[in-house]
């Protein structure tokens, strides 16, 4: 890999990571919110409810950030990459990656967000290098270059990228019903990775519907291990963070604090920070830290029945000691893996200060 190579692969790591800061404080946000509001509600038929009138107001302040959370992650990739112009396109990318696709329920999701977040940076760098007559220039940054790449982005996206996304997911979900009698260990680890691989995104709400629906039909030992794979990514990184501090920044700190509440009533979305930042590292571990967790539960023949995961559903799990057990091993593999693929984020610090590539050539 040439040196002009590395050096925009370190860019591209840097508009992310730039993404990733802005967005920590709403993950947070919406995950400590979510995640007390919750924690005083009961399982039901759509997971936990919420009763009390307080409650639900701050559950809606914690949802108001987790819908923020992934237009402000596309808005500033794209602010990194082009300045203030690249905000607004940007966080309208980032909030089509996020709604339903053309008439499926399917998203986009965070990694949708990831690429519009570059795609609007890269549009908007390249208008703001447009030669126009100097009466223009003035209306350039407030009006011309907010609209034309806004409507690049968003139509960019509703008609090259929507459609086939969306069969994409209709394909999965068919995949998944042609081998559901194949095995309980098959579908374990098929829909363990799914679950970890978007956190939240497309992919994990495709392996969550699958489920939903054999609950529909009285089969909850799908629902068991997805219920120990949804926790696992956050718990897994905010172990992690714990277990090596020097392989965390201060704010990947302060996120894994987060990610440990919120995976404790089964928010996946807690681990996003992590794989938006350093997706190559993070994504095999907590993609494999929840496969072995959902194996675990297959085998134990765990059963949920409340269409939603972590510690907080165990009064509705069957065979709840394996239904920990899975919690344990999984957040402690991908906790293990994950640091053992890192490095010590001083060392990358005094790496790049000295003119290497190094972080991006691993």
């Amino acid at each position: 890999m040439n040196e002009a190579l590395l050096a925009e692969c370190k860019k591209v790591k840097n508009h992310l990571m730039t993404g990733v800061s802005y967005m920590i404080p709403s993950v947070v946000v919406g995950g400590i919110c979510i995640a007390g509001a919750l924690a005083t509600g009961t399982p039901g038929e759509k997971g936990m409810e919420v009763t009390s009138v307080l409650a639900n107001h701050i559950l809606n302040i914690g949802i108001a950030g987790f819908t923020l959370m992934i237009p402000i992650l596309a808005g500033y990739i794209a602010y990194s990459l082009a300045g203030k112009p690249g905000v607004v396109p940007g966080m309208i990318g980032g909030y089509l990656a996020n709604q339903p696709i053309a008439d499926s329920p399917y998203k986009a999701g965070f990694l949708g967000a990831l690429v519009m977040g570059l795609f609007a940076g890269y549009i908007v760098k390249w208008i703001k290098g447009w030669r126009v007559p100097n009466y223009l220039r003035p209306v350039m940054p407030i009006f011309v270059i907010p609209i034309l790449s806004s409507l690049m982005v968003g139509l960019t996206y509703i008609y090259l990228l929507g459609q086939p996304i969306a069969s994409v997911m209709g394909g999965i979900t068919d995949g998944l019903k042609s081998i559901s009698q194949q095995g309980a260990v098959v579908i374990a680890i098929i829909t363990g990775l799914m679950i970890a691989f978007d956190m939240g995104g497309p992919v994990n709400k495709t392996a969550c519907m699958f489920a939903f629906g054999l609950m529909a039909e009285g089969v909850y030992t799908v629902m068991g291990p997805i219920g120990i794979a949804i926790c696992t990514p956050p718990l897994g990184m905010g172990l992690a963070t714990l277990l090596a501090r020097g392989k965390y920044s201060a704010e990947e700190m302060e996120a894994g604090k987060a990610a440990l509440a919120m995976g404790m009533i089964g928010i996946t979305e807690g681990a996003i920070p992590f794989a938006a930042a350093d997706p190559l590292r993070v994504l095999p571990s907590i993609m494999t830290g929840s496969a072995v967790g959902a194996v675990i539960g297959a085998l134990g023949k765990v059963g949920d029945h409340a269409p939603h995961g972590g510690p907080i559903v165990l009064p509705v799990v069957d065979n709840p000691a394996v239904y920990l057990i899975g919690i344990f091993l999984g957040t402690v593999v991908t906790a293990l893996m994950v640091n053992f693929l890192k490095v010590d984020v001083r060392k990358e610090f005094a790496r790049a200060a000295g003119g290497g590539f190094g972080s991006c050539r691993r």
